[in-house]
This record gives C-alpha cells, sequence and structure tokens, in this order.
C-alpha cells in the first residue's frame, strides 16, 4: 500500500511531494496537465502588494520557509531556479512617493520598503517620479520546475499521465483505491480543476483569469522588475515577461484579443521603446472568495485532502501550505485557521 496518491503537478502539487520524499512517504503522481496557471505565472515572490503599500497575507513567515525550499530543489534537480532580481515600483506623482514613506515607517513593511528612491536611468522608459524599491524579491522559473520535477517523477517511476477519474475512485474506511492503487491517503491539488472534483465542489473557488505576454525589447535593456499599471520581469536575451489582467468570468486557458489590447494599452503608456509581442498565454488562477488557500482534510472521509487556493502567490504560498497539509495528515497538528478549509465546512456540513 502508497502512503499517498497525489491528484495535480502544480506548485501545490510539487510542494508536497518534496513534503512526502523529505518524509520518506511513499506516492504517486496523478496529471493531466490540463490547469495551465503554474505554468504560465509570472513567477514572482513579493512580499508587497504594491498597488495599496500593504504586506501581504503573512508574507514574511512564506518568505522563511519559501527560499530555503527553493534553494534545495536547485541543487536536488541541478538547476537554477531562484533569481534574485529587484522590484521597482514606477511612481506616477509626489503623492504616491509620500504614500510610499508612511507604508516604510511601518514596523512590518519596513524591512521590505525601501526608503531611497531611486532615479530612473533608463531611457526607454518614462519614470519622472523614481521608483521604490521592494527588498527581499525575486522570481522562479515555474515553467522550468514544471517540466524538470515532471521529468524526475517519471524518472523514478512516482508518475502516472491521465486524467483522474472520480467514478474509479474507491473509499474505504482506512485507504482509497484508485485504478490497482491502494493509498492510505489521497491529496488533490490541481488548481482550478478542483472545481470539477465531487468531494470540494462546495469550497468556494472562483478562479480568476490571467493573461501575460511575452515581448522582445532590444531597446530595453532592464534588468529589474519594474511595476506600474503591469509587470515587466526581466527573462534574459532581451526577452521580457508583461502582465498580467484579471478577468472572473472567463474560465478557459485560451488567450484573448481584448485581454492583449488591455496589457499593451498599459504597457504603452510608460515604455517608450520599440517591442515585438513573442508570445500571449493564459490560465486561470484558483483564487478564494476570502483570499485565503484551502487546506485540509474533507469533513466526512479522513483520508481525503485538499491543497489549493493560493491565487496569484502560489510561489510564496505553496512551501508552507504543504508543510501545514502535510503536518496535520501526520501529526495531528492544527492548520491555520485562515486556510482551514473548516472555514467553510461548517456552513456547508451542518
Amino acid at each position: 500500500m502508497l502512503d499517498y496518491i497525489v491528484v495535480g503537478l502544480g506548485l501545490a502539487g510539487i510542494s508536497f511531494c518534496e513534503q512526502l520524499e523529505n518524509n520518506g512517504k511513499s506516492f504517486q503522481v496523478i496529471t493531466d496537465e490540463s490547469q495551465t496557471s503554474s505554468v504560465v505565472a509570472g513567477g514572482l515572490y513579493n512580499p508587497v502588494i504594491l498597488k495599496r503599500f500593504t504586506l501581504a497575507w503573512n508574507a514574511k513567515e512564506q518568505l522563511e520557509k519559501a527560499l530555503p525550499f527553493y534553494e534545495k530543489l536547485e541543487k536536488k534537480l541541478k538547476l537554477s531556479l531562484d533569481f534574485k532580481v529587484p522590484v521597482l515600483r514606477r511612481f506616477a506623482s509626489i503623492e504616491e512617493q509620500n504614500m510610499w514613506f508612511e507604508a516604510a515607517d511601518k514596523k512590518q513593511l519596513s524591512i521590505f520598503l525601501s526608503t531611497v528612491i531611486k532615479e530612473n536611468v533608463n531611457t526607454a522608459i518614462a519614470a519622472n517620479f523614481g521608483y521604490g524599491e521592494v527588498l527581499g524579491t525575486g522570481r522562479i522559473d515555474t515553467k522550468i520546475l514544471l517540466s524538470v520535477y515532471k521529468t524526475y517523477l517519471q524518472e523514478n517511476n512516482n508518475l502516472i499521465a491521465s486524467t483522474f477519474d472520480f467514478k474509479a475512485l474507491e473509499v474505504k474506511e482506512n485507504s482509497v483505491v484508485y485504478e490497482g492503487l491502494e493509498a492510505k491517503h489521497i491529496v488533490f491539488a490541481t488548481g482550478f480543476g478542483l472545481k470539477s472534483n465531487p468531494y470540494f465542489s462546495y469550497l468556494p473557488l472562483n478562479g480568476t483569469k490571467g493573461e501575460l505576454l511575452t515581448i522582445k525589447a532590444p531597446g530595453l535593456k532592464e534588468e529589474n522588475v519594474i511595476k506600474s499599471s503591469v509587470f515587466i520581469i526581466p527573462l534574459g536575451d532581451d526577452l521580457y515577461r508583461v502582465g498580467a489582467t484579471y478577468k472572473w468570468k472567463d474560465k478557459t486557458n485560451v488567450p484573448t484579443e481584448d485581454a492583449k489590447i488591455e496589457l499593451l494599452e498599459k504597457l504603452d503608456t510608460f515604455l517608450q521603446c520599440d517591442y515585438e509581442i513573442v508570445s500571449h498565454v493564459a490560465g486561470i488562477r484558483p483564487t478564494v472568495t476570502d483570499r485565503r488557500p484551502l487546506v485540509g482534510t474533507h469533513p466526512i472521509h479522513n483520508n481525503i485532502h485538499v491543497l489549493n487556493g493560493f491565487g496569484s502567490r502560489g510561489v510564496m504560498i505553496a512551501p508552507t501550505a504543504s508543510e501545514a497539509l502535510f503536518n496535520a495528515i501526520e501529526k495531528n497538528e492544527v492548520i491555520d485557521a485562515e486556510m482551514d478549509i473548516n472555514r467553510f465546512t461548517k456552513k456547508h456540513f451542518k
């Protein structure tokens, strides 16, 4: 008998697999790669919400787990994943500069917000009021991580490439059986695919569509991440990721012309060099009504679990949430109430 079946191999699935490997647990992963949000993600880890100059939920604690997590993965997989790159918030006015300094005076934010306004020296960008620099930021190459990790699992015979069939799942008192596999536990880490999961469809996973462009801009020559009305993320070789949009009604992974126009209109308000569009991608972020993760165990079946709802901050949240779920299952530790699915379960299962 296996210890675990893990369904899904995005950031949530990978982070939970790492928990299992680190603790000597046997497992099989089932994935069909139908959910693309981890693949197309910008991959930034940034503790500050730059629209409002506020600290993201539990950002400091999440970074303390995330950075060693990705460093360990780099050594294990023998590749570079974590690119330390500053995030610069472009100021549109003196008022925004003042708001930045007010935020930097706050105890929780002071370690992340530089109080030195950086002057713009790049003629390809219009930034007359300069930038505020966020400290301790970077980018995880999620596309490479997912590709290499999939190969790693295949080489170790831990991966089954197929679409999960809920009709084939048999739930017993102390185990689950799926197409010849028996395991003590099953964990669903399927992103927006959770909507079609009969065990957790009651959870308020909304899903937010995000679209991103990759542009080639030889004249830009920018090594920092620039945050204005859109992000510009340097990828190397004169390539930059531009994003992202937030749409709540469209639940497809198909790029749209409207989103491309929206991104380009915002980009053109401050980018002053020529560029060409190289690619245009889309994915559905697994977002939740209260903007907190969905972590926990099914209220009736104690061997069925969920790891989901990371929204646009999966890079930061995944290591913390996966550890919390593993410790809850194996050590009976209490999951933080803000991300425990019990906050919704109580209302649904009365």
